[in-house]
């Protein structure tokens, strides 16, 4: 198997057309931690698709995407500080095709 890296994906889009893309987007490459947030494990070839499939999706001028790379996904883990509602990190699932 690649080596994934873990991902985490910010973004603030400033069309309601263009954020449901990129929200679609990010569904199909993430898990969902909150609103315009998610959390991507990827592969070097997973990680050039979703940059690219971004890079069509928005529009540069108006909007923006941040990306941290928080290193080899088997050793890295977000250090995550909750205030408010708890927070519960995503479970990794395996899926049967």
């Amino acid at each position: 198997m690649p080596q994934e890296r873990l991902y985490i994906v910010a973004y603030d889009i400033a069309d309601p057309k263009r954020w449901k893309r990129v929200f679609r987007i990010m569904k199909g490459h993430g898990t969902w931690l909150q609103l315009s947030l998610f959390q991507c494990r990827l592969s070097a070839r997973r990680r050039i698709g979703l940059f690219a499939r971004l890079e069509a999706a928005i529009h540069h001028a108006e909007d923006h995407v941040l990306i941290l790379d928080l290193g080899p996904a088997e050793k890295a883990g977000p250090g995550v500080i909750s205030i408010g509602k708890s927070y519960e990190a995503p479970a990794r699932h395996a899926i049967v095709i």
